[in-house]
């Protein structure tokens, strides 16, 4: 069963520097987007799970992003932590027509 999403265009694809993630409201989610240096995107959960760190300031590769306060490492991937932490929320992310497109799961009535 696919989880039904809610596209947001958070912002203009040519504003995020490859090699460099932003954070971004989407819906009522925050969302750390990756431009990565070799053209991908990722989304991630833009708030680190162990302290609130800002996850969009932390240094990233095309694997893993390491959280700027207490060098957390997660994968961009999957979300999973290699250093023992929670899990980073993955969201699919695209550019259309020059703008950053980000899908939130519909929330379920009640939840």
């Amino acid at each position: 069963m696919t989880e039904e999403l809610t596209e947001y265009r958070v912002g203009r694809a040519d504003e995020l520097p490859v090699g460099e993630g932003r954070a971004y409201a989407a819906g009522g989610d925050m969302v750390a987007v990756f431009r990565l240096r070799h053209g991908g995107l990722r989304a991630v959960s833009a708030v680190c799970p162990h302290a609130g760190g800002p996850i969009a300031d932390g240094l990233a590769d095309a694997e893993v992003v390491v959280c700027p306060l207490h060098q957390h490492v997660y994968e961009l991937a999957t979300g999973c932590s290699r250093t023992g932490q929670a899990a980073l929320r993955v969201y699919p992310v695209r550019i259309d027509d020059g703008d950053l497109v980000v899908g939130v799961p519909v929330s379920e009535p009640g939840s």
